[in-house]
């Protein structure tokens, strides 16, 4: 007998194929052609193979995670451990190199829903932005090609969601304890801590879905946002630990442009009483608020005392700061881990893809800040973990330049749907299954727009590179251009725009930015709203309210330096 082979249930040989499947009882065999044959057992295969199942995608969302404060990442303060967010990392790819468009909370979930940058889905900031839910978001594709869809916590775009079945939001930022919540009846109080109550809301949702469709679930923790309000139950976790100080946790903002020392989001100048725990949260009942005294009010009575100023004032806050922001990240994992444990009991971790990420990174203590906005690597770097069972080698590392732009298309991809054309980023299918193409992206448009409230961020756009960042300063009086070089100032304290050595990086980072902006179609005169600090009728989200007239609209300076 000749080479034998099977395809699809049939036994092919040199001679011909023999059908061995439901079709018939006995064997058929054809002789004509080996081509012919294989066409024959093909097209059997085919009339008898089951529909391939859609995967259910659970997107876990937190606000301000940042990724020195996810174990898996490895950051050299091992500030603590995230066991159950490390699961994704180890049954599934970590994203070095995972960045944002326009680093603060409201833009960033536009660009996740839309797949479009800032000034294409109209959301530029937190301050007088509102999301246009008419227009084209991956939930709305998933719905219309049969997925159940569902959005929990934090959404925080001012409009009603659209394109979920079920939706459960908190209104603007929300609170920690016992917050209030809209759906499409209307508003709801609850009762407990927030990040366990999406959780809850989740879960309950995924149990009462109609289980012969797949699901799309984007489940939106507010922790660990300002103020930090950690669960009681977590209150005195690290033990009172002493954590290591960034080495930048005293910078003087020389070397660098002047809007980088303008900012007012340091430990120093810009934390409040609230932020640092002399105050207790006002949503607290009677029960919480006794528990939350208890360990407060000995270790505030000590710090009274003691009195520090200066440079020990700033460590006295940084330390309290990390206490409370990483244990609200403790009820963060915690409840990643109860969502990865309620998937495995009821059958359902095989075929659902789970995705970790953040809206944004997030400040540490680095260069004395709290906060995000900047180009600048600790807020421009998302986390983004995947664990896609089958297709994602468990264990894996990608490096490539991707982004928050690329989540929408992905989760169409993921499921087998096409992208709409509008979309501006570019699906992580491949290299979640191994292969990154070779025409992947080699650098990355970046541009914040918030000014001057409520941080006092200069508006900024950049290009950034797997080793250099240009970023180009404008709207706060005056235009100035820093260079970045992360292999020789890994702690970016130090501008080489200018420097000798330099010519031949700066001209074609400046050109290669010139044609970033036009292939993503970014108007040379920007949205006379961009900055928030002109008030939209209607619209207050906080900020606004206190939004000085600022100068950041306009015409937007080019990116060649003069």
């Amino acid at each position: 007998m000749g080479k034998v082979s099977i395809v699809n249930g049939c036994r092919l040989t040199d001679s011909g194929c023999r059908l061995t499947d439901a079709f018939t009882s006995s064997y058929v065999i054809i002789y004509p052609m080996r081509l012919l044959a294989l066409l024959l057992c093909l097209v059997g295969g085919l009339l008898s193979a089951a529909p391939a199942k859609q995967p259910n995608i659970v997107f876990i969302f937190s606000d301000d995670h940042a990724y020195q404060a996810i174990s898996a990442y490895g950051d050299a303060r091992k500030l603590n451990q995230t066991p159950n967010i490390d699961r994704l990392a180890k049954e599934g790819m970590r994203f070095d190199r995972a960045l944002v468009t326009n680093s603060i909370c409201g833009p960033s979930r536009a660009v996740i829903l839309t797949g479009k940058y800032s000034h294409l889905n109209g959301f530029f900031n937190n301050s007088n932005s509102v999301f246009d839910g008419t227009q084209l978001t991956f939930p709305k594709l998933l719905q219309k090609a049969g997925y159940q869809t569902a959005i929990v916590g934090k959404w925080h775009l001012i409009s009603d969601p659209t394109g979920f079945d079920f939706w459960q939001v908190l209104p603007g930022q929300g609170v920690y304890y016992n917050p209030p919540m809209k759906n499409a009846q209307g508003m709801v109080k609850m009762q407990g801590y927030v990040t366990d109550i999406v959780t809850d809301l989740s879960l309950d949702w995924v149990s009462k879905r109609d289980k012969s469709k797949p699901f799309m679930l984007m489940l939106q923790h507010k922790a660990p946002h300002r103020e930090w309000e950690p669960n009681i139950k977590d209150l005195g976790f690290d033990k009172d630990r002493v954590y290591p100080e960034p080495p930048t946790l005293f910078d003087d903002y020389a070397n660098r442009a002047k809007a980088v020392g303008e900012n007012d989001m340091t430990l120093e100048k810009t934390i409040t009483p609230k932020d640092v725990k002399l105050e207790r949260p006002p949503q607290m009942d009677a029960e919480q608020a006794a528990v939350w005294d208890a360990y407060y009010e000995p270790r505030n009575e000590a710090y009274r005392k003691a009195n520090p100023q200066g440079k020990d004032l700033v460590r006295w806050r940084y330390q309290r700061y990390m206490h409370d922001y990483l244990a609200t990240v403790k009820a963060v994992d915690d409840n990643v881990g109860r969502v990865l444990k309620y998937l495995e009991e009821q059958g359902l971790a095989e075929n659902t893809i789970v995705i970790y990420s953040s809206d944004q990174g997030f400040y540490l203590g680095e260069h004395g800040w709290f906060d995000k906005r900047w180009i600048f690597e600790e807020s421009v770097r998302t986390p983004l973990l995947v664990r896609w069972p089958g297709v994602t080698k468990p264990g894996s590392v990608s490096k490539a330049l991707v982004s928050n732009v690329d989540y929408a298309q992905t989760f169409l991809d993921m499921a087998g749907l096409p992208s709409p054309a509008e979309m501006q980023g570019r699906s992580l299918k491949p290299i979640l299954a191994g292969e990154t193409p070779a025409d992947w992206r080699k650098e990355f448009y970046y541009h914040y727009y918030e000014y001057p409230q409520p941080h006092h961020v200069a508006p900024h756009y950049g290009i950034i590179t797997d080793r250099y960042k240009l970023v180009r300063y404008y709207g706060n009086g005056e235009t100035k251009t820093d260079l970045f070089d992360s292999e020789k100032d890994p702690l970016e304290v130090k501008s080489f725009f200018g420097q000798p050595g330099y010519e031949s990086v700066q001209a074609d980072l400046e050109a290669r930015l010139a044609k970033l902006r036009v292939d993503l179609k970014v108007p040379e005169v920007e949205d006379e709203y961009a900055s928030g600090a002109k008030k939209r009728a209607g619209v207050n989200q906080g900020p606004a309210k206190n939004a000085g007239k600022g100068k950041g609209k306009g015409k937007v300076p080019a990116p060649a330096a003069k």
